[in-house]
């Protein structure tokens, strides 16, 4: 396990462009490079960061204002996110759906949240139709709030994101954020996390070790 100070470098450096037109900075491809996942070959379980993951106050798609009480007791995915990203955030929940499938019979997968980093058009009524997309995780719950909320919960995950002007866009901008997979144990606790380089056979690899525990 490497320092908590180099992991708020190596999260920085996963703040993902695919959802901007822009392409990734010079800074950027200087920077250390992110920590290789692989489910457990490479020791998933090993990402463990206490300083990862604290308290959120969101509203879910069904309108019910929600804490991270209202998901302990059992493990719970994370994905922050937003429905007008165009590729990444539907391949990544398409992704977590299909390591579900990969999981052992009779093994119930994680409780999977989104959390919107675009609450201005991410509405609960938004995210209540984007949710009960056929090839996403049958239990995506997509969460949402105030920016200042929305931040917050970001913060505690040490997630980044921003707003980026796009004329191609009809709404006049898109947003960049960090891509990355939380997941959270029955306390609410960091167990570990994945990466862009994880695909679904890593995934449910190192879920299957987990849920087994």
């Amino acid at each position: 396990m490497f320092p908590f100070r180099t992991l708020l470098v190596v999260f920085g450096t996963l703040t993902a462009t695919a959802c901007s037109p822009s392409a990734p900075s010079s800074d950027t491809a200087a920077a250390p490079a992110a920590p290789r996942s692989g489910g457990v070959k490479s020791g998933c379980l090993s990402r463990a960061y206490p300083e990862i993951g604290g308290p959120i106050s969101l509203v879910s798609h069904t309108g019910e204002t929600v804490t991270e009480d209202t998901f302990k007791g059992r493990a719970t995915l994370i994905y922050f996110g937003f429905t007008y990203c165009p590729d990444v955030c539907p391949m990544t929940l398409v992704s977590i759906a299909r390591a579900y499938k990969m999981l052992p019979e009779g093994m119930a997968p994680p409780q999977t949240l989104l959390i919107s980093v675009d609450p201005a058009r991410d509405t609960p009524e938004t995210l209540a139709q984007y949710v009960t997309t056929a090839a996403f995780p049958d239990n995506l719950v997509g969460l949402t709030g105030t920016k200042d909320q929305v931040r917050a919960a970001a913060d505690s995950f040490i997630a980044d994101y921003s707003r980026i002007d796009d004329d191609s866009s009809s709404a006049g901008y898109t947003m960049d954020h960090t891509s990355l997979l939380y997941l959270m144990d029955a306390d609410w606790k960091l167990k570990t996390f994945f990466t862009h380089e994880d695909t679904s056979e890593t995934i449910a690899a190192c879920l299957t070790e987990v849920l087994q525990e």
